[in-house]
């Protein structure tokens, strides 16, 4: 889908995480660290905005570079695709843990990311999570999305 459907009122992307989810994905991120966390977001895309219904966590099958790399686990995002399409839902993106460094996309992300969905991260220290951010792809480039609950 062409990245403008994704734009909200004023051209500015939009994704809804309630506080109870975005407590969710800070628990897990304390929990992980010092490792990249990661999982889905599930939810619809309606008017501009992405509602993020539910978040689930997925294996970091990249167990070499843990600290600073993941990669989805095929099996887990099988799972959450049909746990989405069980509840009338889509995966609408991808959230994952950046330890010790910001909530910005890396070189890495940019090289994995798909069209058309957000990408959540939290920015994640030995003190707990510093920030959480998302971004959409848009063209070559990412932009940053608003998140609000």
């Amino acid at each position: 889908m062409p990245a403008a459907l994704f734009r909200g009122h004023g051209g500015v992307m939009v994704l809804e995480l309630s506080a109870t989810l975005q407590g969710r994905l800070t628990r897990w991120a304390q929990a992980g660290y010092p490792r990249e966390c990661c999982g889905l977001l599930l939810g619809r895309v309606n008017d501009g905005v992405v509602h993020v219904d539910d978040v689930l966590q997925a294996r970091n099958a990249n167990a070499e570079r843990a600290g600073d790399r993941y990669e989805l686990d095929a099996q887990d995002f099988l799972r959450a695709d049909a746990q989405a399409r069980a509840r009338q839902l889509d995966v609408v993106g991808v959230w994952h843990t950046h330890p010790d460094h910001p909530a910005r996309p890396s070189a890495t992300d940019r090289a994995h990311a798909w069209d058309g969905w957000s990408y959540l991260i939290l920015a994640v220290g030995a003190q707990g999570v510093d920030a959480l951010r998302s971004w959409r792809l848009d063209g070559e480039e990412f932009v940053e999305e608003a998140v609000r609950p």
